[in-house]
């Protein structure tokens, strides 16, 4: 037997089962996503909670910092997770990611104030996200690789295409869920006990998700892998990952690393970018970002579904070479432009570019790898890359900015998009090359 469950006579689903499963594994990203982004998207309203007296402003760096080691942890949360979803099951790995993020927002609702008990409340907050950094480190591999191989051959490009559709629904809820607390509760209350709120929300509904992945059937493709290991064979592992499969993980890390910048530049800093550079005002802003960030996630299974048509090579291409082209005018034509119109049309163009890596990043990461080390080979290089280049992506940006160079970072991204170009160009078309059992 070899290493590719491409030899392996899959089980097969029926449609019902099938979308069923999808709808169960998207639902639990969806959640996963939301209680991520509720901590930035509240950061405001608790911030002077958890930290000594002072300014304001330093209050929001500390909490800003715990953010980002929170971040940190995707990488170790990617390995552990990603190695657990290899050796014990997809299902498995999605249901102990659900519940770490759960103990996390619940840990956050329930946290003391420093004014209760002095530098235990910090602490208590920094174990909350280093735990919520776990689970969502662990989360990308287990869902893309549960979706991926529980989509059917000729589907995989557009079911696994609603990882990012509900990514982007998770911050989209977040700040929904900011806005009508901000309009049903006063500022006093919104500080005071408020922010708990969506924290308590994220939750429970990490608990319904849980109880929904405990029913989802495991993928074959898993099955055999966990029997081929239990008589001898092949084990999940990063020496393994490495070593043994060394070009396909640096090819996941070359081809997430100018995908990722983009994605990042595009949905968080951008709203910054419309503020300091262009000069509309904060609620233009998110107005313009949030209108374009919910589009963008509406095209993203039109473009999965076009991947299952014409391949994935051609669209990462695509992506790729109108990056290189456009990035650089896009934004220069956002920060000199006055009209909300204009700039709206302008960053909804820089998204539909952005489609063609994030629509379809998920299925040919999954495709590279046989299903014993597949969670663990998605997940890690990806984690690495998205560490490397998109948490880093605001810091560049500003430190640019602040240096006078803005313009720098556009040449930043536009060689990093070329660099990932690279990649694609020479890289197999994994939907014709998939390692996943044709199902």
């Amino acid at each position: 037997m070899t290493n590719s469950d491409s030899q392996i006579a899959p089980e097969q689903f029926d449609r019902k089962t099938r979308v069923k499963s999808i709808l169960g594994g998207s639902a639990g990203n969806l959640v996963e996503w939301f209680d991520w982004y509720v901590y930035a998207a509240f950061t405001l309203y608790f911030a002077h909670q958890f930290f000594p007296e002072g300014d304001d402003t330093v209050k929001l760096l500390q909490a800003a910092a715990v953010f980002a080691l929170g971040f940190l942890m995707r990488p170790i949360g990617a390995w552990i997770m990603g190695i657990y979803a290899d050796r014990k099951g997809r299902k498995a790995g999605l249901t102990l990611s659900v519940s770490l993020m759960c103990i996390g927002s619940l840990t956050i609702a329930f946290a003391p104030t420093y004014d209760s008990v002095g530098m235990l409340a910090p602490a208590i907050l920094l174990f909350a996200r280093l735990i919520q950094g776990l689970s969502v480190g662990g989360e990308y591999g287990s869902s893309a690789t549960y979706l991926t191989e529980m989509a059917g051959k000729n589907h995989r490009g557009f079911f696994s295409s609603f990882q990012y559709v509900t990514l982007i629904s998770g911050q989209l809820l977040a700040l929904c869920t900011l806005i009508v607390l901000q309009h049903t509760l006063t500022e006093d209350q919104l500080y005071a006990w408020g922010w708990r709120i969506p924290f308590f929300m994220g939750a429970l509904l990490a608990i319904v998700v849980f109880w929904i992945r405990r029913g989802l059937v495991e993928t074959q493709s898993s099955k055999e892998a966990q029997e081929q290991a239990k008589n001898g064979g092949p084990k999940s592992s990063a020496l393994a990952l490495f070593t043994k499969y060394p070009k396909q993980a640096f090819t996941v890390i070359m081809l997430t690393a100018g995908g990722t910048l983009a994605f990042n530049t595009f949905t968080t800093y951008l709203q910054k970018y419309l503020v300091n550079t262009s000069g509309f005002e904060k609620t233009t802003a998110t107005e313009i970002t949030t209108a374009a960030i919910f589009i963008f996630m509406l095209i993203q299974p039109a473009v999965g579904a076009l991947s299952d048509k014409i391949g994935r090579k051609p669209i990462m291409i695509a992506f790729g070479v109108l990056g290189v082209i456009f990035t650089i005018p896009i934004f220069n034509g956002i920060g000199n432009t006055t009209s909300p119109t204009i700039a709206f049309m302008l960053c909804m163009s820089g998204m539909m570019i952005v489609t063609g890596y994030t629509a379809i990043n998920a299925v040919v990461k999954a495709e590279l790898f046989p299903a014993h080390i597949r969670a663990l080979g998605v997940a890690l290089p990806y984690a690495i890359a998205n560490t490397l280049f998109g948490g880093t992506a605001e810091l560049i940006a500003l430190s640019f900015k602040n240096a006078g160079h803005e313009n720098y970072f556009f040449y930043y991204i536009t060689f990093m998009i070329g660099l990932s170009l690279i990649t694609y160009i020479f890289m197999k078309d994994t939907k014709k090359n998939s390692l996943i059992t044709d199902n």
